[in-house]
């Protein structure tokens, strides 16, 4: 099976590696047409699920994520609609606006996530937006073109927590705009924002895949880290478009804080019997989700071990096929996000498991 390409942002969370592995096992199965891609995030799975034909649903907590998926399982206009307004808001005059205020530097400038000229012309195309009073779909793929631009053009390893202290090579370039790769689907596609559990409680699907976000098993690590509002809330915030007030040396939203918690994958704590409440949830979640078959990834720097998901798995169905991929961290991994912690494993081991429902 050929996999499709997909596209998206710097995101530590990715799969784009794991899609080959995925799609041989799942090629084995009978009678797969709906899918449920759970925790979408920069959305590469549910690309790849659609554009094979399969009725994809993306879900998300995540506002971005919602944003990437609507643009390439929802939107319907043509590429030369897009490509029209496109080349229109590549053309706006930059202004000063509140991201320059907040994020762009100039090159005497140390720990900025973008060039002040990048900043200014986000602030007008993300103004020129708003004034065009588009369709959510077609907003989504615009809004989309802008992500990707900036992403392009930042100054960090990937997240908007921590900036470089010197400008990296693509900070320099001029912010440009670029039609996504749209793809024609035969699938019956759907979007949803929801917390998980609301959304299995409402539908059935032939499979489901989920990546939660499991948290590191790093004691030392800051739970802060591994909350995906608080690496990406630049995205958030040039989706809202609501100028939030802003913390920090990274200015992050306030509703980013560390003692907020976006998901209770994302929860860091123990409960009273010393199990994580993260694996709790995911115990209950598989039980709960109406599927035949349901596949689970993980990485081996997150808080549960392979026994504890092999012991999940059990409780809820039968393990068909499971698959260890051994490549070296990418460097999202490997940085340094204090001076206590540094993961000094060299080996990096992404598992998948292929199960059906009891």
């Amino acid at each position: 099976m050929e996999i499709p390409k997909t596209e998206g942002i710097k995101y530590a969370g990715s799969k784009l590696k794991l899609l080959p592995f995925m799609f041989d096992m799942i090629k084995k199965l009978d009678g797969v047409q709906t899918v449920l891609d759970g925790f979408s995030g920069s959305t590469r799975v549910s690309q790849a699920f659609a554009q094979l034909g399969y009725s994809t649903t993306a879900n998300d907590i995540s506002s971005w994520s919602e944003v990437f998926a609507t643009c390439y399982l929802t939107s319907n206009q043509s590429n030369n609609y897009y490509k029209e307004i496109i080349d229109h808001l590549n053309n706006v005059k930059s202004v000063d606006g509140w991201f320059t205020e907040n994020y762009g530097g100039t090159i005497k400038d140390i720990k900025k996530p973008f060039q002040i000229k990048n900043t200014q012309k986000l602030d007008a195309i993300r103004q020129e937006i708003e004034v065009l009073n588009l369709a959510w779909e077609d907003k989504c793929v615009l809004l989309t073109s802008l992500i990707y631009a900036m992403d392009k053009v930042d100054n960090t390893l990937g997240h908007y927590v921590a900036y470089l202290s010197d400008w990296s090579a693509r900070s320099f370039k001029d912010l440009e705009l670029k039609l996504p790769n749209r793809f024609i689907s035969t699938g019956n596609n759907k979007v949803i924002r929801d917390d998980i559990f609301n959304t299995v409680a409402k539908n059935s699907y032939d499979l489901v895949y989920f990546d939660p976000p499991y948290g590191s098993n790093n004691e030392k690590m800051p739970p802060s880290r591994v909350r995906y509002t608080a690496y990406y809330h630049i995205w958030t915030t040039i989706i809202k478009n609501d100028q939030p007030a802003v913390f920090g040396k990274a200015n992050r939203r306030e509703d980013s804080r560390d003692g907020i918690s976006g998901s209770v994958f994302e929860e860091f704590r123990k409960n009273a019997t010393g199990d994580f409440m993260a694996m709790e949830a995911l115990k209950k979640l598989i039980k709960e989700t109406n599927t035949r078959y349901l596949m689970l990834s993980y990485s081996s720097g997150g808080r549960a071990t392979k026994d504890q998901l092999l012991d999940i798995i059990s409780d809820s169905g039968k393990l068909l096929e499971i698959k260890m991929i051994d490549y070296k961290k990418n460097v999202m991994s490997n940085m340094r996000s204090t001076n206590e912690w540094i993961n000094s494993d060299e080996k990096h081991n992404e598992y998948l498991f292929l199960m059906e429902k009891i």
